[in-house]
């Protein structure tokens, strides 16, 4: 019966060979690329690259949508899967929730009925996202401390 290789015989040589291969792709995909997009960023550039972040923060948590695209639900952030919330502004997007609820019964008994149809989609974001920081708590991390080891007497 032949010998069979002991368990990482060769894992080391198969590592090095991915790393070289990648590498090799690598180079091979910068020497493809325009030399214009390794230049260094003017001024006015970076400034546009980091205002995009400061751009992205709202009063219930932060837009996660990629740097140099739209936002595509014209600023109706509790309807956006991308926006991620900040657990401590919880009580903001309650209020924007019972907000929408009042605009609701407004837009009805005023027969504005094309409003209505945009207010509930935003009241079903409203709810999603706060039933998301519902589910957030419960799975959060708990910070524990050490335990004591008691000798028995």
């Amino acid at each position: 019966m032949p010998e069979r290789p002991r368990a990482g015989s060769g894992g080391a040589a198969r590592l090095a060979l991915r790393r070289h291969l990648l590498r090799r792709r690598l180079l091979g995909r910068r020497t493809l690329r325009p030399a214009e997009e390794y230049r260094t960023p003017t001024d006015a550039e970076w400034e546009d690259f980091l205002g995009h972040f400061e751009r992205r923060k709202l009063s219930v948590g932060t837009c996660a949508r990629a740097y140099g695209t739209a936002c595509i639900h014209e600023h109706a952030c509790v309807r956006c899967s991308l926006l991620r919330l900040d657990p401590a502004q919880r009580s903001r997007l309650e209020e924007i929730r019972d907000n929408l609820i009042v605009r609701i019964a407004e837009a009805v008994r005023e027969g504005w009925l094309g409003e209505v149809e945009g207010l509930r989609v935003s009241l079903a974001g409203a709810e999603n996202k706060l039933s998301q920081l519902a589910r957030s708590a419960v799975s959060a991390a708990v910070d524990l401390p050490m335990p004591v080891l008691r000798r028995d007497r």
